[in-house]
């Protein structure tokens, strides 16, 4: 009986090893990073397709884009808000990133919606809605690509209390918002992507800032398929 209790702890012993050992394996295979470490993240990133420093390429469930994400940051999926799918025309989701110093900390996000947007003669109703709610101005910076029209805006945005203030003389302040629009040329198929940061663990450098924000917007590109006017 003892011998053959022995046999069964050392089966047990050896299938926990080989189990532990594949593991680790297919763990190796993943790039050193915050984003391959969250499992749902890994999901949606190409690990074989670094685009640029910092950045791995992201493809959509729902098929109908792919963007540069940054490997520091991890989609947040604790329940089932938190990433939201629906057929092949919309999709939602948040990422976030948190930043540590001695005893302070500050937390970055990204958050991006995708759903078909106006017809195109409308679309500066959307963009100016959207830069009116965020920012209370209604004229942002418009640069495009191949295939998007990317209108985007940045301010400072902080509160006190409920009431919320918002700089948009970025020369008073280093932004710490940004908000983008992008409108596929071929469809009407639409992102709508913000990008904030919460706390002053350090002063940001501007043009470092917009130049990265401009990397993700402009990498953004649009799938053909459905919804394709």
């Amino acid at each position: 009986m003892k011998k053959r209790t022995k046999t069964i702890i050392a089966v047990i012993a050896g299938a926990a090893i080989l189990i532990g050992g594949i593991w680790m394996i297919n763990e190796s295979r993943y790039p050193n990073a915050p984003a391959f470490d969250d499992h749902f993240t890994r999901e949606f990133l190409n690990k074989d397709k670094k685009v640029d420093d910092g950045f791995y390429e992201f493809k959509s469930k729902t098929g109908q884009y792919t963007m540069w994400y940054p490997e520091e940051y991890q989609l947040i999926h604790e329940n089932d808000e938190d990433y939201v799918v629906s057929g092949d025309m919309y999709e939602r989701w948040v990422a976030s990133y948190t930043e540590k110093y001695k005893n302070d900390s500050q937390i970055n996000s990204i958050s991006l919606k995708l759903s078909e947007g106006r017809d195109p003669e409308d679309e500066s109703f959307s963009v100016e809605s959207l830069m009116k709610n965020r920012f209370n101005v209604s004229e942002p910076r418009l640069i495009e690509t191949s295939n998007t029209r990317i209108y985007y805006q940045s301010a400072y945005i902080y509160f006190k209390g409920p009431k919320k203030h918002v700089v948009n003389d970025n020369k008073k302040h280093t932004p710490n918002t940004y908000v983008a629009y992008v409108a596929d040329k071929n469809s009407t198929k639409v992102i709508q992507l913000s990008i904030d940061q919460v706390g002053d663990l350090m002063e940001d450098n501007e043009l470092g800032k917009n130049a990265w924000v401009l990397k993700i917007l402009k990498s953004i590109h649009f799938n053909e398929g459905k919804a394709n006017g």
